[in-house]
Formats: C-alpha cells, structure tokens, sequence
C-alpha cells in the first residue's frame, strides 16, 4: 500500500503549464469575442432581416433573414435573442457548482463544444421552435466559460493591473457585439443568413478542442484536483486489499455480503453527492444575497444591462426608422466598436489609477452611467442624424466605462471559492431580469407606440435609475475578500494552492 501511495502522490506534481498570463487572456479574449459576434450577428439587419409587408394597393414584399423566413413578429423576435438565457439560466449554477469536484478548465471545454454544436444547429433550423431550442443550447454552452473566465484572468492579472485586464476582456463584449452587426449585415447580403452561424461554428471549434487537450489550470481558493483524485485513488486502494482480503478469509455468503455492501455503498455515494451539492449551492446562494454590497452591485447591472440589452437588439432597426440609416448595421456596429473599445479600457484603467477598491468602483459606476444617461437621452431628441451620432457616440462611451468595475465589485466581494458562483448568479440575473425581458418587452411597445423615437427615449430613461442604485453602493461597508482564506473543507487541500500563482510550478 505505501508503493501504491508514493505512487499515486508523486503523480499530483504539478509542471509549468504552457499559458503565460497573456496567453490565457488573449485566449479568452478570443472566446468572448466570438461568443458575441454570435449576439450581435442575429440582431443583425443581415441576419435578423424583416418581416413581409403589404401596401394598401395589395403590393406585398417578401421578408428577409430569419424574421422573413419564419414569419415571426417583434415579439417573437424578441423572445428569439433572449432564448440562450434560458440555457443559460439553468447550466450557470450549475457549471459553478461543480467546478468545485470536476477542473474548471476541462468544463470549459465541455461548454464550448455545445456552444459549437448548438450554433450548428441554428443554422439549420427549419422553424421558430426549431432555431429557439438551439439558442437555449447556445446558453448552456456559453454558461461554463462566462461563469470561470473571469476568475481564471483574476488571479493571473498582476495586482496593479487587475481592472485593467478585466477590462480588455469585457472590452470584448461591444467589440463582439459591434462585429457581429458587420459580419451579419455583410454574410446576409452576400449570402443565405444560416451561412453565420456555420462561420461562428468554424471559429469556435479549435477553442473547444483545446479546453480538452492543453494541460488544465488550477483556480485559486480551489484544492487542486489531482491532490484530490490522488486521496481517492489510495482510499480505493485500501477499500480494495481489505475487500480482498475479507473474501480470502470469508465463505461463499460472506463474498456475498461483500458484493452487496459495496453495491449500496456506490448507490448512496450517488445521491450523497447530488444532495451535497444542491446544499453547497444553497449555502452559497444564502451568503451571496445576505452581501448587501453584491445585491446593491448586481441590482445596478441589472437595470443598466436592460437598456444595453434592448439598445445591442433594436439599435440596428431604430436608425434604420428614425433617422433612414441605410447602413444601419454598418454604423452602430462602427460606434459600438469604436466606444465598446475605448469606453471599456477607460473605465478598467481609471479604476486602477484611482486605486481599485470597491467603493471607487461605484463611484466610477455612478458617475459614468449618469452622464452617459444625460448624452444618450439628448441623442434621440435630435432630429439631425449628425446631431444624435456625435451625442450617442459620447454616450456610449461613458456607458461602457462600467464593465470593468462592476465584474471587479462581484469578483471582489466574495471569498475566492464564491467567484464562479458569484460571476454565474450575476450573469444569469443580469440576463433574466435584464435584456432578456427588454427586447420582447421593447417590441411591444414599438408595437403599442408605433414611435421609435419615443420608445428609444423611455427605454434610454431606464439608466437614471441604474446610476442611483450604484450611488448606494459607495456608503455601504465592503471588505475586498480576494486574499481571504477560502478553501473548501469538503474537498482535500494543498496548503500553497492559495497562494503559488496558477501559472507557475508549484513546490514540491
């Protein structure tokens, strides 16, 4: 047995993996990017396209893109692109969860290869059913790497840097969303509308690949895996020679009684383990909503992503009626890549300048949405296209500085065991409560108002209210927790797996 133990141990040596910290957050950048390209190319004119109309005459045109195709009206469109939340909804905690037994890195992985089947799928589908259940894959898919990536570029960010990095990350999101519009205008116009998501497809595929085969990182506060499958691998070492050594002993009903025993036993481990679960996850979502810092941060997000949600959907087609953009898709994907670039790293290098605390975090997530409100706001009571380009521009700008601190605020208030699990219930209420609801709820008021223009002007209201949730959040207490102790107890742990960084060898 103490060969069989050596032996099991000296495996849990941990080698320099091949990442350096710039590696990993290109890498990730890249995922990110394309995991909204996918967004922002179904909202697109191109892809989305438009519903068949009909004159008083009785001239009627054929729509086009996917609304054409399926005959689908706003609503239907809308509840379209929120469908992935639904995935999303119910593979987040989960995927956080048991990032706590199973390499947060291999379920990368495993995300990503659903994404690319589910994005296959799309392109693929023959009806309004069809193409909204394969959104809700594409939300299951894209659950495991936003609930983990950001951790994994937390702990390899250098200290002075940490805002910023997160920054160029989430910087990816506008640029993702921003291309899309382009890519989806452009395929749509030069070919069929599923030939957009075969492309995302192609894209993603490698990334997916690689989670399985490249050698898996560790996060902090996490017991690292091997440490755990090496205790496993002696304690069955030892169940299996005392086993044995019963039925070397023992009659024919005692190797009977032998087998039944270990038959109950890996039936009651089963449940033990899902049970176990569902109560970590419960305590965990009973710490997290008693964090008055994390509700006020997240409540905040959830007003603000409900306008940027509706805005990354109808944007396209609100130019296109208010101001006769014939270019729509080509215009706000330039803005939005233009401010989603700029907007974000200031926000992430600003913070960083003033000192990333938590407190400075909302006052930099106050300020900006407040005047980033002010100039969108004055954008639509402009009847001049120049006029509303060159004040939502400014806007957008101000609106974006938020995206690295408010992921900062979520990362930073929670022990480094919470981080996947604070990041998934962030994203999954931010979706749900957020730009889920806004687009189909926009499209029935459209539908209601039938006035873009005021319709852009109450949607854009909603982000005065963001602006003041924030403010609450700068004269609440908060303790920044990313260097706290948090080692799971029910998992076995490495006493420098807290603090040897993840991307380098760790002693012996």
């Amino acid at each position: 047995m103490e060969g069989a133990a050596s032996i099991s141990l000296s495996s849990t040596k941990t080698e320099p993996s091949w990442f350096s910290p710039r590696r990993l957050l290109v890498l990730f950048c890249i995922i990110n990017m394309i995991n909204y390209v996918d967004r922002g190319a179904i909202a697109s004119n191109g892809v989305n396209g438009s519903s068949g109309t009909c004159s008083e005459s009785g001239t009627c045109t054929s729509g086009s893109g996917i609304q054409g195709d399926f005959n689908l009206d706003n609503f239907e469109d809308g509840v379209l692109s929120s469908a992935f939340m639904v995935g999303l909804l119910i593979a987040s905690p989960i995927f956080a969860s048991i990032a706590k037994r199973i390499n947060p890195f291999r379920l990368i992985g495993v995300g990503l290869s659903v994404w690319t089947v589910a994005v296959i799928g799309c392109g693929f589908s023959f009806d309004f059913w069809s193409i909204t259940i394969c959104r809700m894959l594409v939300g299951v898919g894209e659950a495991s790497f936003i609930s983990l990536a950001a951790p994994f570029i937390d702990d390899n960010a250098p200290i002075e840097q940490k805002t910023a990095w997160l920054a160029i990350f989430y910087m990816c999101i506008p640029t993702g969303y921003a291309l899309g519009y382009v890519y989806g205008g452009l395929v749509g116009s030069h070919f069929n509308w599923r030939f957009a998501f075969f492309g995302e497809a192609i894209l993603m595929l490698p990334f997916a690949v690689l989670g399985f085969i490249i050698k898996p990182l560790q996060l902090k506060g996490f017991a690292p895996v091997e440490s755990s499958k090496a205790q496993t691998v002696i304690e069955s070492a030892d169940a299996e020679v005392q086993d044995e050594e019963e039925v070397k002993t023992g009659d024919l009903s005692d190797k009977d009684d032998i087998m039944l025993k270990k038959l109950n036993k890996s039936t009651r481990s089963g449940g033990t383990f899902g049970l176990e679960h569902l109560s970590l996850f419960l305590k965990d979502m009973q710490v997290l909503l008693s964090d008055k810092v994390y509700v006020v941060n997240v409540l905040g997000y959830i007003a603000y992503n409900f306008v940027i949600g509706a805005y990354s959907y109808w944007g396209p087609k609100a130019g296109y009626n208010i101001y006769n953009m014939t270019d729509a898709d080509l215009i706000f994907g330039g803005i939005t890549i233009f401010c989603g670039i700029f907007g974000t790293l200031s926000g992430g290098f600003i913070l960083d300048f003033m000192n990333s605390t938590i407190p400075n975090a909302f006052k930099l997530l106050s300020a900006s949405t407040f005047l980033g409100a002010i100039f969108c706001f004055t954008a639509f009571c402009f009847k001049s296209m120049y006029a509303f380009l060159a004040l939502f521009a400014i806007g957008e700008l101000l609106v974006f500085a938020t995206q690295a601190p408010v992921n900062y605020v979520s990362l930073h208030c929670v022990k480094p065991s919470m981080r996947p699990i604070s990041m998934a219930i962030s994203t999954v209420s931010i979706h749900i409560f957020g730009d889920v609801p806004s687009s189909p709820l926009v499209g029935v008021l459209q539908d209601y108002v039938n006035n873009w223009r005021e319709t852009a002007l109450i949607l854009t209201a909603i982000l005065f209210p963001a602006a003041g949730i924030w403010l609450i959040g700068i004269f609440l207490k908060s303790v920044d927790r990313f260097n706290e102790d948090s080692e799971p107890k029910h998992v076995p742990t490495d006493a420098s797996s807290a603090t040897t960084p993840l991307l380098v060898e760790k002693p012996a």
